[in-house]
Formats: C-alpha cells, sequence, structure tokens
C-alpha cells in the first residue's frame, strides 16, 4: 500500500521474454498487485512471467493480439475487480523506472488527482539522442493532442507510464478506448470527458536495448484520425449535448468563418491571376472580414477551452 491506498500495476507485454523478468523483480514493495498481460506474444514471455519468483504477480494472456491498448484495459479491469484503488502502468520493456513511482503516485494520495503521467520531456537535454523527425513528430502531437484532450497542461502525450484512481475507471466506458498505440491519446480524451483532474510528473524513461514495434507511417494516420475524432466527440458531449457553451459557439462559428474567408480570398486570388486583373474591392473584403473575425473567434474559444482544463 502506499498513503492508505491499494496499488495494483498492469504490465502489458508483447514479445518481452528478455525484459519481463527484470520488470517484475524490480517492482517496488508498496505495490499490491501485479498483472501481466501477454498479448499473444509467440515467444516465452507469459511462462518468463509465471516462473518469476514473486507471489502478488498474475499472468493473464490473450488468445489474440489486442495492442497495447488492449492489453491495458484488460490489466485495468482486472484492477477493479480486485478491488485495487490506484492502477499504474509500466510496459514490459522496462523502460518505466519503478524508483519514481512515489512520484506518480503523490499528486494522487495528497493531492487528489485522478490521473498522473510520466513525462519525458522536461529539460532542454530531454531530447539528446533523438532524432530530428521524431523530435518534431513529438512537438506537433503534444499540440494536436492538447487541443483534442482540452489537457492544455499535459506533454509527452504517448508516454504509457501512468497511474489512475480505479474509482475513475469505473467511469470510463473501457470497451469504446481506442486499442493500439492510439490508447494514449483516447483515453486522454475520455477523461476530459469525464472531468478528471490529470497531473504531468517528471520522470525519465530509461533506454536499454529494446527495440520499439512502432509502424510510424501506419500508427502517425491512425492518430490523426482519432485525434479529429475525439476532439470532436470532447466538444459535442462537454460543450453542447451536456451544457451548449460559448465555447462551442466560438469554435464552430470561428471554424466556419475562417474556412469561408480563406475559399473566398483564394477563389479572388486564383480570379485575378487567371483575369490578369484585380477581383473587386467587395470581394476582397468578403474574404478578409470573416476570416479576420473567425480568427478571433478561434483564439477565444481556445482560451476559455484552456481555462475550462479540469483543475
Amino acid at each position: 500500500m502506499y498513503g492508505g491506498l491499494k496499488i495494483g500495476v498492469v504490465v502489458p507485454a508483447y514479445c518481452e521474454q528478455d525484459h519481463i523478468a527484470g520488470v517484475i523483480s524490480t517492482m517496488p514493495e508498496l505495490v499490491d498487485l501485479i498483472v501481466v498481460v501477454d498479448d499473444a506474444s509467440p515467444d516465452q514471455t507469459g511462462q518468463i512471467a509465471r516462473d518469476t519468483a514473486d507471489q502478488r504477480t498474475e499472468v493473464i494472456v490473450h488468445e489474440t493480439n489486442q495492442g497495447v491498448g488492449g492489453a491495458i484495459i484488460t490489466g485495468h479491469r482486472r484492477m477493479i475487480e480486485a478491488g485495487l484503488d490506484v492502477s499504474v502502468v509500466m510496459a514490459g520493456d522496462g523502460q518505466m523506472d519503478p524508483a519514481h513511482l512515489p512520484q506518480l503516485l503523490d499528486p494522487i494520495v495528497n493531492d487528489g488527482y485522478g490521473f498522473t503521467k510520466a513525462n519525458r520531456f522536461f529539460s532542454s537535454t530531454s531530447f539528446e539522442g533523438m532524432p530530428r523527425h521524431r523530435v518534431f513528430g513529438n512537438m506537433v502531437l503534444t499540440i494536436l493532442t492538447k487541443a483534442a484532450s482540452g489537457y492544455w497542461n499535459l506533454v509527452d502525450p504517448q508516454n504509457g507510464y501512468t497511474a489512475c484512481t480505479v474509482e475513475v475507471l469505473r467511469r470510463l466506458p473501457l470497451s469504446k478506448i481506442h486499442r493500439r498505440y492510439d490508447f494514449e491519446n483516447d483515453i486522454l480524451i475520455w477523461l476530459n470527458i469525464a472531468d478528471v483532474r490529470a497531473r504531468d510528473v517528471n520522470i525519465p524513461a530509461l533506454y536499454g536495448s529494446e527495440t520499439s514495434t512502432m509502424n510510424l507511417t501506419r500508427v502517425a494516420p491512425r492518430i490523426a484520425w482519432t485525434l479529429l475524432g475525439g476532439g470532436w466527440r470532447r466538444m459535442w458531449r462537454k460543450y453542447i449535448l451536456w451544457s451548449f457553451s460559448p465555447i462551442a459557439l466560438l469554435l464552430l462559428a470561428g471554424l466556419i468563418l475562417t474556412v469561408f474567408g480563406f475559399a473566398v480570398g483564394l477563389w479572388a486570388t486564383i480570379w485575378s491571376l487567371t483575369n490578369g486583373t484585380s477581383a473587386s474591392t467587395g470581394t476582397w473584403l468578403l474574404g478578409v472580414a470573416p476570416a479576420i473575425v473567425g480568427i478571433q473567434f478561434l483564439v477565444q474559444g481556445l482560451v476559455l477551452d484552456i481555462q475550462a482544463t479540469p483543475k
């Protein structure tokens, strides 16, 4: 236990026979239950986890591969059934340092947060050794996830080292959360819809001999689609369906006016170039005025959305 709360750790694992024993053996004593979810690994991941001498460990094996999100959801459901208070996620590749677990739990125990996650990028040296395209990708993904999820205070959205109270997990539609590499993004959106207070904790990652199985060319479009659909879902549920908010009005009107203004401006530009003479003043105003007003609406809507971040 930690701070009077029963702590469980979910370990999603796929082809981690070289690392899973180390993850289990270094688990702190404060952890009450360790649930290793073998996501249909073709190697000995599940058997090695069973053979590790730790009485707190349970191993669940998926018959078919469900993705990292599917494995985590299976583990979270087991924590709910077992009556734990907090469910932590630590990957089976050993990149998440268990020594920092108390830092992840303190905001939940002491400050009443419902969800905490690690942030690897908390200093000027955090990106050292990372390829430039990955640095750029992380920056873009962070901005898009902030906008879609409404958690403008969170960074490093793909970091899976998280802690969530079981009470919060009971409020989430676990069966609807995406189960592949977009799991971390989608769960943030659902957490915001549930108005859960969330916080980043500065924790470095441990890099060793593990290799990533993520295919960026395949995963990036999926995450982008998840963020687009999830952002609309959040707006619809929080700002329209449950309580019609000025935020929805500003964002929707701003988007319509901005698109209309730029469309008219583009048409006027093409017409002027094609005909060798400038479009009329009225035509240009019909493009410029809506675009300016629309951008102002969008900015104001984003400001209000930032202020509405669960605190």
